[in-house]
């Protein structure tokens, strides 16, 4: 059984978290893996890591990193692309998708367990995407458009994932041979899976797409039948066999009973097909995978991507759903914030020391903030952040602030207004006053107001006759300021009462002995005094 992923085992490399093995193989181990971008972005990726033997070695190594170049070529829905190679403190290793399902091999087990064999019509949904996706590999170019001449030479059920969205792709290119590659093949190595290979690989001459071509017709034969194609008890057994060529039809090998008639039919439709793909002779293949793909829908439809999906689900369910919660494991830890990242990335004490903090001191941020060049920083104490700092958040001033500032702004308005009036009360009643106490000084002229105030509302007591003796003069009474509603011109102001001193001649020029001026003050007649 496949390791399964353990979020308690996390090692990180880069911008990359490391969880547990999910698959191995004989040169690499595959693992979950999540990418811990900037700004608490991050995505659940594949990671294929090379072993710790073969790190060390330069040919092993170069053929790692053939495969990254390679496939970031291949640019196909039915290929699994690769998205970064990370090449740092000692690790080697592949960032693919990641892409929820299931290998083709398991899932052509499974259903054999069960007794059943796949659906034709799953099978020929499943294989055409194989050799789409096979001839994007074969056709694919450099960056000065030149052809690759990729080869895949290792098309086997566990390099074919068939994915819950019903989408098939090819995975894997790490033997691939192809023109301008950093390293080469020694003499008399194998590179591959022994019973998915042409005979011309195995003889170690120049092979070309017509080599994938035999290596998808022998996963097509088994995916139809549930059963090897080539079996032996030694690798000597099945290297004859395939060398032979001695092959079976697919509707012959599987029997009557196990299939109804419209399966047995279908079956016998891609006889011809599959047999041309595994002849011995390279000419005697298709010229191209996608010939093939055009020559398999023609003669059986294909299932579509919903019916290929609920299929897979049906067989590989408990798989699915467990991988689903590992996944959903990873991702909670890696994307509830900043805080779970920089644990990830540090592996120590400090967001222990951090959430200490945090639970004795509710004032503290409940996250990190990043300065002006990203980077994380601790907690921030809310009570330093200063009015300015809350302007800028908000894009203004806070609203209670602005509240203030206007009903204080109101209240001297209203305070000035009240002041400027009295003064001018004031000014009048003191101009009188100097009048009535200063009959023999002359006038000094007194300066228009800019704005003459009203005459006042309140009545002031007549002028007493002349007598002989004179009576005290009471009080004026106070006056009262009403809101101007006009400005007319300034009035003289009333006689105030006061003793009035005996006409010396008294005569009838002398009555009154006085006079007023323009501006209301009171003069003497020379001639009764």
């Amino acid at each position: 059984m496949e390791p399964e992923p353990s979020t308690k085992s996390v090692h990180v490399v880069g911008r990359y978290a490391v969880y547990d093995a999910i698959a191995a193989g004989g040169m690499a181990t595959v693992h979950y893996g999540r990418l811990l971008g900037p700004v608490g972005f991050s995505r659940t990726v594949a990671i294929k890591r090379l072993h710790a033997q073969f790190a060390r070695d330069p040919e092993f190594v170069s053929m790692f990193l053939d495969e990254a170049r390679l496939a970031a070529r291949i640019r196909h829905p039915n290929v699994v692309p690769t998205l970064d190679v990370v090449a740092t403190e000692g690790e080697l290793f592949l960032v693919m998708e990641y892409v929820p399902g299931e290998s083709l091999a398991r899932l052509v087990r499974t259903a054999a367990q069960l007794g059943q064999i796949v659906p034709p019509r799953i099978v020929m949904a499943i294989m055409c995407g194989v050799l789409r996706g096979l001839h994007a590999a074969h056709e694919a170019t450099n960056e000065r458009g030149e052809a690759l001449g990729i080869v895949h030479r290792d098309v086997s059920p566990q390099n074919i994932l068939v994915g819950i969205d019903g989408q098939a792709r090819v995975l894997d290119f790490g033997v691939a041979k192809a023109a301008g590659r950093l390293q080469t093949t020694r003499d008399g190595q194998l590179k591959g899976k022994l019973a998915y290979m042409a005979p011309e690989q195995l003889r170690g001459k120049l092979v070309d797409r017509r080599t994938d071509i035999f290596s998808a017709a022998t996963v097509l034969w088994e995916a139809l039948t549930g059963r090897r194609l080539f079996r032996g008890d030694n690798e000597g057994a099945v290297i004859t066999k395939i060398l032979e060529g001695a092959v079976d039809p697919p509707s012959a090998a599987v029997p009557p009973e196990e299939t109804d008639d419209a399966t047995r039919a279908m079956l016998q439709a891609v006889d011809e097909i599959t047999l041309k793909g595994l002849a011995t002779r390279a000419d005697d293949r298709y010229d191209t995978a996608r010939a093939m793909a055009v020559a398999l829908e023609r003669v059986v439809p294909p299932a579509g991507v919903a019916e290929v999906s609920e299929w897979v689900e049906h067989f590989a369910k408990d798989v699915l759903v467990s991988r689903a919660q590992q996944v959903a494991d990873i991702e909670s830890i890696s994307s509830v914030g900043p805080t779970s990242i920089q644990a990830l990335r540090d592996a120590d004490a400090s967001d222990a020391a951090l959430t200490t903090a945090r639970e004795s001191n509710p004032r503290l941020m409940p996250g990190r903030t990043s300065d002006a060049s990203g980077a994380r920083s601790g907690p921030v104490d809310l009570s330093t952040i200063s009015v300015a700092s809350q302007a800028q958040r908000t894009g203004g001033l806070p609203k209670q602030r602005l509240a203030l500032w206007a009903m204080g702004a109101g209240a001297c308005l209203v305070t000035g207004i009240i002041i400027l009036a009295a003064a001018h009360s004031m000014h009048g009643d003191a101009t009188a006053g100097a009048a009535a106490t200063s009959a023999s000084t002359p006038p000094t002229p007194q300066m228009p107001l800019i704005t003459p105030l009203p005459p006042p509302t309140a009545t002031v007591a007549a002028e007493a006759p002349p007598s002989a003796s004179a009576a005290p003069v009471p009080a004026p009474p106070v006056k009262t300021w009403t809101p101007p509603i006009a400005h007319p011109p300034p009035r003289p102001a009333p006689p105030v009462a006061g003793p009035a001193p005996p006409p010396a001649h008294p005569t009838a020029s002398c009555n009154p002995p006085f006079t007023y001026d323009a501006q209301g003050l009171k003069h003497f007649k020379p001639e009764c005094l």
